[in-house]
């Protein structure tokens, strides 16, 4: 069955998502139990940030979850997990600084992020279709419906590609904001770095998986035509 052979074309992503979480994990339990010298609770840092970046209309709440930070450009809301809102921790600072940098891209009108943004329910709405729609097409051997599906699903792709710029830009950002502000000093630097990149190697995870699921798809389509 082609069925079972294409799958293997997703191992490589897999393995990649897969060292990807384990690499972030091993990060953040690592530097959360470093303490920064400056002291300073990853929210007031983001205050700091923001205000120091004319940004100061941001909302910074607490959320819940691990690891569940994030910035929303459209209610302009900083939300830090639990683990990172009151941390002192250098892993703490520099998640939380990370979607000050989002923040900060938002109120510049960063094009990559305004882009994302806006095109988020599309593909919502395709991700949620895009393969019923594809596998009915392959069943009724019917090449519009599978071509509609796929797509479909090369929305999420754009998106997951769309992502890294995004990503990799809010990091950068993050670093020197919280090096002019005083937040870290030192090797510490370092020590984000080393959280932010494992943080990042997820998005490239995301993306490459997402490219091989969309070859996987046209494989199958072209698979069913000669068949």
């Amino acid at each position: 069955m082609y069925f079972d052979s294409s799958y293997l074309l997703l191992i490589p992503g897999l393995l990649l998502a897969l060292w990807a979480q384990y690499a972030v994990k091993s990060a953040y339990d690592k530097y959360s139990k470093v303490p920064s010298r400056n002291g300073m609770q990853a929210a007031d840092a983001v205050r700091q940030m923001l205000n120091a970046g004319g940004n100061g209309q941001v909302q910074v709440l607490q959320g819940q979850g691990v690891l569940t930070d994030h910035y929303d450009p459209r209610n302009k809301t900083l939300r830090l997990s639990e683990g990172v809102y009151g941390s002192t921790s250098v892993a703490a600072l520099g998640i939380a600084a990370h979607e000050a940098g989002h923040a900060m891209q938002d109120k510049e009108g960063y094009a990559f992020l305004g882009f994302r943004t806006a095109i988020v329910p599309v593909v919502s709405f395709g991700s949620k279709l895009s393969l019923p729609i594809f596998i009915i097409g392959l069943i009724m051997s019917y090449r519009p419906l599978t071509w509609i599906g796929i797509g479909l699903f090369a929305l999420t792709v754009i998106f997951t590609l769309i992502t890294l710029p995004v990503e990799f830009d809010a990091s950068k950002r993050a670093i020197r904001m919280l090096n002019s502000s005083g937040v870290i000093a030192g090797d510490e630097e370092q020590s984000v770095r080393k959280v932010l990149n494992a943080a990042a190697m997820t998005y490239v995870a995301a993306a490459v998986g997402a490219v091989l699921q969309l070859a996987r798809l046209i494989l199958l389509s072209r698979s069913r035509r000669r068949d």
